[in-house]
C-alpha cells in the first residue's frame, strides 16, 4: 500500500492497488446504506464512495460522524469514472480520523462577502479559493521563467526607502529607530515629509516601499538585464474593486532596451504567462467557470499599439468626458480594452501626469515615452512601463520641477553621470493581472489575505 497525492491518481500503473490519501472532507452526502465524501488534500479533489456492507461497522458509523473540515487518512483503490471532475473517484476500504471538526464556521449556503473575509483564514479552503491562489502561483513561475530565458536575474530590492518612487502622497511612514543618532554629526536621521515638501528630523521615520523600480536602475550597470519581485504599498484612500494597500509586484529594468523592445519583451512575456495559464491551470479555470476565449486570444500576442491621444479619441466616442492631457481613470481602462479581443498599448502620455523618471518623446516632448498594457474585458491596466530619463541635466530639471528633494536622488542622478546608457523598464501589479487571467470581480480575493483600508484583519 503507498501513500499519495490526488493529483497523481492519474498516474497510477495499476488501478487495483490500494492506496492512502491524507487530507481533509470538504463536503458529504448520504444516501442510507451509502456515503459520498468528497475529499481534498492540498494537491486535488476526489469523491470517495463508502458502503455498507463492504467495510467494518466501526469505519462506517465513523463516516456518518463526519464533519466538515475533519482532517482524515484514508484507504481504498481508485477507479476511473468520467462523470467525476477529476475523472476518477475512489472505493474507500478502511479510514482514521486525525481531528473531527467542530461547527466549521463556513457552511453549505450563501455568506456575504465580509463574513468570509473574517474568516479569510478558512474560506482559502473552498475550492474557488484554491484554484485561484494555483493559477496565482502559475503566474508567479512563468515570470521568472521567462525573464530567465531573456538573460534577466533578480535583484532584491529594498522595503524601507527614504523617498517615494511614485507619489509622495501614497506613501506609507514607518518610525525608523527614533533613538539613533548620527555618530559623525549628532543629528538624528533626516527624512522627506509626505505633502511638507520638507525635510524633518524631528520623528526619524522611512516609508514602506512603492515600487523598487530606482534601485534596480542601479543594479542595471552591473547585470544589464535584472528583475525584483515583492510586496509593495500605497496608502491610497481607495475602496475600488482594483486598490489594495499591499500587493506584490514584479519591477524589470534592462539597459540598451528602448520603448519599443520594451514593449515588446512585455508582449512576449504575457504571451507567456497565459499560454503557461492554459496548459497547467485547465481545471482551475474551469472551477472558476472562465470563459477563456480572450485568454486563447492573448496567448496568439500582436497587441494594438495606440497612443494616448488616439485613446482618449475612442474613449470620447464610448462616452467619456476624459480631455487630452488627462490621464485615464478606472472607468476610462475598463471601457477602452472593451472594444478588443486581447491586451492593448497605450503608449506616450502627457507628461505632468506621470513619473519625473519617464524620458521625453523626441517627437512632442510635452510627452513620454511610456505605456500602459490594458486587459481586455474592462480589466483596466496591468502593465505598466516606460523608457527612463538617461540625460543628467534633464533628470535633475524634472525633479526640481516636481519639487522633490533634490539630495534625496543624488545617488540616482549618479546614475545619469558614470556611463549612462539608454534603458527602459515595466512592472506588473500581480493581484491586477490575476484578476483578470481568473476573470474575477474583485481583487481582494487574488491575494491570500488582503489588506485595503478598511481591512488588516486576519
Amino acid at each position: 500500500m503507498v501513500q499519495v497525492f490526488i493529483k497523481d491518481i492519474p498516474k497510477l500503473q495499476s488501478l487495483d492497488e490500494e492506496v492512502i490519501i491524507k487530507g481533509w472532507l470538504f463536503n458529504k452526502r448520504s444516501s442510507g446504506k451509502i456515503h459520498f465524501l468528497q475529499v481534498r488534500d492540498g494537491t486535488g479533489f476526489i469523491q470517495v464512495i463508502v458502503e455498507k456492507g463492504n467495510v467494518k461497522d466501526n469505519v462506517f458509523q465513523s463516516c456518518n460522524e463526519l464533519t466538515l473540515e475533519s482532517s482524515i487518512i484514508i484507504e481504498g483503490k481508485a477507479k476511473k469514472d468520467d462523470r467525476a471532475p477529476s475523472g476518477f473517484e475512489m472505493d474507500l476500504t478502511d479510514l482514521k480520523v486525525i481531528q473531527l471538526a467542530h461547527e466549521y464556521p463556513i457552511q453549505k449556503k450563501e455568506h456575504g462577502i465580509e463574513f468570509l473575509l473574517d474568516n479569510r483564514h478558512l474560506w482559502l479552503r473552498s475550492p474557488k479559493q484554491w484554484a485561484i491562489q494555483r493559477i496565482r502561483n502559475t503566474i508567479i513561475n512563468s515570470i521568472f521563467e521567462y525573464l530567465n530565458s531573456q538573460g534577466f536575474i533578480k535583484i532584491d530590492s529594498p522595503i524601507l526607502t527614504p523617498t517615494a518612487c511614485e507619489g509622495t502622497t501614497t506613501l506609507f511612514p514607518v518610525p525608523y529607530i527614533p533613538s539613533w543618532k548620527d555618530e559623525g554629526k549628532g543629528d538624528a536621521i533626516k527624512v522627506f515629509v509626505p505633502n511638507s515638501k520638507t525635510e524633518s528630523n524631528d520623528k526619524p521615520f522611512a516609508f514602506l516601499t512603492q515600487s523598487g523600480q530606482l534601485y534596480l536602475e542601479a543594479a542595471i550597470f552591473a547585470h544589464r538585464r535584472v528583475f525584483d519581485f515583492g510586496p509593495t504599498f500605497r496608502a491610497e484612500k481607495s475602496k475600488t474593486r482594483r486598490h489594495l494597500t499591499e500587493f506584490w509586484m514584479m519591477d524589470a529594468e534592462a539597459a540598451f532596451v528602448e520603448h519599443r523592445e520594451n514593449m515588446k519583451i512585455q508582449e512576449e512575456l504575457t504571451v507567456a504567462i497565459v499560454k503557461n495559464v492554459l496548459d497547467k491551470n485547465t481545471k482551475e479555470l474551469e472551477m472558476l467557470k472562465r470563459n477563456i476565449k480572450s485568454l486563447e486570444n492573448s496567448a496568439q500576442g500582436k497587441y494594438t499599439i495606440i497612443t494616448h491621444k488616439e485613446a482618449i479619441k475612442i474613449t470620447n466616442k464610448l462616452g467619456s468626458k476624459v480631455s487630452e492631457r488627462d490621464d485615464f481613470g478606472a472607468e476610462d481602462e475598463t471601457i477602452l480594452p472593451k472594444e478588443f479581443d486581447r491586451p492593448i498599448f497605450i503608449e506616450k502620455y502627457p507628461k505632468e501626469v506621470k513619473a519625473f523618471y519617464m524620458k521625453e518623446d523626441a517627437n512632442d516632448k510635452s510627452r513620454v515615452l511610456n505605456d500602459d498594457m490594458l486587459a481586455p474585458e474592462g480589466y483596466g491596466e496591468i502593465i505598466g512601463g516606460s523608457q527612463r530619463e538617461d540625460d543628467y541635466d534633464k533628470l535633475l530639471k524634472r525633479i526640481k520641477e516636481e519639487k522633490l528633494p533634490v539630495k534625496d536622488f543624488e545617488w540616482y542622478l549618479d546614475l545619469r553621470k558614470y556611463g549612462s546608457v539608454p534603458h527602459s523598464g515595466f512592472g506588473i501589479g500581480l493581484e491586477r493581472y490575476v484578476t483578470w487571467i481568473c476573470g474575477l470581480k474583485h481583487i481582494r480575493t487574488t491575494i491570500p489575505f488582503p489588506r485595503m483600508i478598511n481591512r488588516l484583519r486576519p
